[in-house]
């Protein structure tokens, strides 16, 4: 009984510290890059939810944040950018191109960025304010405190927690 009262507020404590200390990896590749930017200016002050610096390693971030178009061919580099990165680890798709390929219904378009990575948190529109964006952030910050960002799901699976299936989705997987 003691031992778990221990280890769930260390849980806890280990969330908070998580969840206000969240390193970036911007992969923009569209107009949203501008309204994207505008949130780390400050009258919207990305920094005061620990976001403020952004990692041009995948190496050291845990936050992907998908900006603008995804094309078939960039699917493979952003898997491989997700993969690179730290765990436990969230993406967010910022905008409806990377939310659902926006109005790009064509071949070379990919109809949103969760066909090839996971993603935790989806910000509307075109392009999305950036009050859009911090409430998406605050959204992952109160999932990564519940312990309840797909990476952090996935871990407790690994290690044998018993997580509701239907709250791990699966990864498709693409045929070569």
């Amino acid at each position: 009984m003691g031992l778990d009262v221990y280890t769930s507020v260390v849980a806890d404590a280990v969330n908070w510290a998580r969840k206000f200390s969240l390193f970036q990896y911007p992969f923009v590749t569209a107009c949203c890059g501008m309204e994207f930017m505008a949130t780390a200016a400050s009258k919207y002050d990305i920094a005061r939810f620990g976001a403020e610096f952004p990692r041009f390693s995948p190496r050291q971030a845990d936050l992907l944040i998908i900006v603008g178009t995804i094309t078939e061919r960039q699917g493979p580099a952003l898997r491989r950018i997700y993969d690179q990165m730290a765990e436990p680890k969230w993406v967010i798709a910022f905008g409806v191109c990377a939310s659902t390929g926006g109005f790009y219904q064509n071949y070379s378009t990919m109809p949103g960025a969760d066909q090839i990575v996971p993603v935790d948190v989806y910000i509307p529109g075109c392009p999305p304010r950036p009050e859009q964006v911090l409430d998406g952030l605050m959204m992952l910050q109160d999932r990564i405190q519940r312990g309840e960002g797909h990476s952090q799901l996935t871990l407790k699976a690994e290690a044998g927690y018993d997580v509701p299936i239907a709250a791990i989705r699966p990864i498709a997987k693409q045929e070569p």
